[in-house]
C-alpha cells in the first residue's frame, strides 16, 4: 500500500497488532504516532523504525486531556491528521455474577470510551485536511459472546455500532470509518487470556491456543503483521469507497457452528 504523505496516530502501539502497524505504516511511507500506558514499550517501537517516521506519546485513551494530547501530538508531528487507528484495549474475565463493577466499568472506558474520544478529537482534523480514515480494532468478541467475558464482549460491541455512527455522520466530509473484527491473534494479551484455559486443560498458553483454534478452518490463530496488513488497505486509497464496513479477520472462526466444528475435525464429509 502506498501510504506516502500520510499521518496517522495509533493507539496500543507498543505492541502485539498496534505495533505490527506502527511498523507496516512505517514501511507503506507513513509517518506514524504511537501511543500507549507504557512509555518504555512506545520507545523500544519508536527505536527499531526508521528516525523521523514515528513520534511517541504516553497516556490513557480513557482520559479526555489525554486523548486530546494524543491527537496534538500526531498533528504537531506530521502536519496533518489522515489515519486514526483505535486498538488498545484490555480484556480481563469474569461472569456477570463474578466481575466487579470497577473493573466492568474500567474496559468500557478503555474500550469504547477511548475510542470514542479520539474520534472526537481527530474528526475536526481530518475535516480540515479534506477526510480521513478511522480504522477501529475491534473482535469477533462483538458480534458473539465468549465464555465469562461480558465486559469485553460489550465493550467491542458498542465500538462496532460507534464505528458505523461514524461512517454516516461523517462521510459527508470524506472521512470513513470501518472497524476490523480479529479472531485469536498471538499478543501479549490473548497469552494472558489464555493463562488460566491452559490450566483447566493442563497444557501452557500455546498449547491452549492450538486447542482452542483446531475448530476454526484455518486452525490457528494469526500473527499480528496479518491484521496490520488489513489496517494498511483501510489507510490507502484502494479502500476509498469503503465505509460503515465490518472486516472479519478471525481465519473463518465467524462462518463455524460448535457442532460444525466437531463434525469437521472428526472428519465428517456430508458430500
Amino acid at each position: 500500500m502506498n501510504l506516502k504523505g500520510k499521518v496517522a496516530l495509533i493507539t496500543g502501539g507498543g505492541t502485539g497488532i498496534g505495533a505490527a502497524v506502527a511498523e507496516r505504516f512505517v514501511s507503506d511511507g507513513a509517518r506514524v504516532c504511537i501511543a500507549g500506558r507504557r512509555a518504555e514499550l512506545l520507545d523500544r517501537v519508536a527505536k527499531s523504525l526508521p528516525a523521523g517516521t514515528v513520534v511517541t506519546c504516553p497516556g490513557d485513551v480513557s482520559r479526555d486531556e489525554d486523548a486530546r494530547q494524543m491527537v496534538d501530538a500526531a498533528v504537531e508531528f506530521g502536519g496533518r491528521l489522515d489515519v486514526l487507528v483505535n486498538n488498545a484495549g484490555m480484556d480481563p474475565r469474569g461472569s456477570i455474577t463474578k466481575v466487579d463493577a470497577e473493573v466492568w466499568r474500567r474496559v468500557i472506558e478503555v474500550n469504547l470510551t477511548g475510542p470514542f474520544l479520539l474520534m472526537k478529537a481527530s474528526i475536526p482534523h481530518m475535516i480540515k485536511a479534506g477526510g480521513g480514515s478511522i480504522i477501529n480494532i475491534a473482535s469477533l468478541a462483538g458480534t458473539r459472546c465468549l465464555p465469562a467475558a461480558p465486559a469485553y464482549c460489550s465493550s467491542k460491541a458498542g465500538l462496532i455500532m460507534l464505528t458505523r455512527q461514524a461512517a454516516l455522520d461523517y462521510g459527508i466530509h470524506n472521512i470513513r470509518s470501518n472497524v476490523i473484527c480479529p479472531g485469536g491473534v498471538k499478543t501479549e494479551m490473548v497469552d494472558r487470556s489464555f493463562g488460566s484455559l491452559a490450566k483447566v486443560l493442563n497444557t501452557d498458553a500455546e498449547g491452549a491456543i492450538r486447542i482452542a483454534a483446531s475448530g476454526t478452518p484455518l486452525r490457528r490463530v494469526a500473527v499480528p503483521r496479518e491484521v496490520s496488513g488489513v489496517c494498511a488497505f483501510l489507510a490507502g486509497d484502494d479502500s476509498t469507497f469503503m465505509t460503515g464496513a465490518v472486516l472479519m479477520v478471525d481465519g473463518g472462526t465467524s462462518v463455524v457452528c460448535v457442532s460444525g466444528a466437531m463434525l469437521s475435525n472428526a472428519g465428517v464429509n456430508f458430500q
